[in-house]
């Protein structure tokens, strides 16, 4: 009887640390976190991360669609779309997606000369909101 509550309450433990790790994984991945800092851009999702400086930003354009990509790693679930793919199979172009809404426009960004990423919000506005500020930052940059 002893070692049978001994079990029971291991076996407790355990669901409940998996569901607090589970918890946390989804909270990291549910949305894409961005912060504007003084001279770069910032967005995270879990695991995938992207840190880059206003003066490396080469273009900026709204795009409906993502393009068809061969997945390196990451996951797909409903509308959401993030990790690293591959843009073709003849080069080894990494593209870094950090998708909420697949109905929505996407940011294409170009950064390091022909470096890709595709993101946006879960919020149409506040995506459009940043395209018009990021845009703003890549003009003030070039200039």
């Amino acid at each position: 009887m002893a070692q049978n509550s001994k079990s029971s309450w291991l076996l407790n433990l355990l669901i409940v640390v998996t569901l607090i790790v589970v918890s946390l994984a989804f909270m990291a991945h549910y949305k894409n976190w961005t912060k504007i800092e003084n001279n770069s851009f910032r967005i995270f999702s879990g695991i995938y991360y992207q840190k880059i400086p206003f003066s490396e930003m080469d273009s900026l354009t709204m795009v409906p669609k993502i393009p068809s990509m061969e997945r390196i790693n990451g996951f797909s679930v409903k509308e959401i779309e993030k990790g690293v793919f591959k843009e073709d199979s003849i080069g080894e172009t990494k593209v870094h997606v950090f998708v909420d809404k697949l109905s929505h426009s996407k940011i294409r960004m170009v950064y390091n000369d022909s470096l890709k990423m595709y993101f946006n919000l879960s919020d149409s506005t506040a995506t459009k909101a940043l395209y018009d500020y990021l845009s703003s930052k890549i003009n003030v940059e070039k200039e």
